[in-house]
């Protein structure tokens, strides 16, 4: 952020920007200073604008799920379009995050892959 290369100032605008939630990166921008051109660059993503949410899949309790996790159903849960009732305490291995739905993951119940709502499982540790 010291540098006197553009360049580098820009980028470090930009990181001290994805981390503004921390007191200390609002201290760096802050004491920070670019001219004009340079402020116009490093605005250019449109980085600043984003509320740094990110969308995760997460289970009942908060924690964070990934893809190969395995997880337990909280509750029994009757599959649409099957006879099939997955029974609470049911183990779900390698699961699959659903890309564009962060409140579903896919995996396998008795050899049948089906969607499951991440609010009724729980990672298994």
């Amino acid at each position: 952020m010291w540098s006197e290369v553009p360049a580098v100032q820009v980028m470090s605008w930009r990181m001290l920007n994805r981390l503004r939630q921390e007191s200390w990166a609002v201290d760096g921008l802050d004491m920070m200073y670019l001219d004009d051109t340079q402020l116009a660059w490093a605005k250019a993503t449109g980085d600043h604008e984003n509320d740094n949410s990110v969308d995760l899949h997460k289970d009942c309790n908060g924690q964070v799920l990934q893809a190969g996790d395995n997880v337990v159903l909280i509750k029994s849960l009757d599959v649409k379009g099957s006879s099939l009732n997955a029974k609470m305490g049911t183990v779900v291995k390698n699961i699959k995050l659903v890309e564009d739905n962060t409140e579903q993951i896919e995996g396998k119940i008795e050899g049948q892959t089906i969607i499951i709502l991440t609010k009724f499982v729980r990672k298994q540790h």
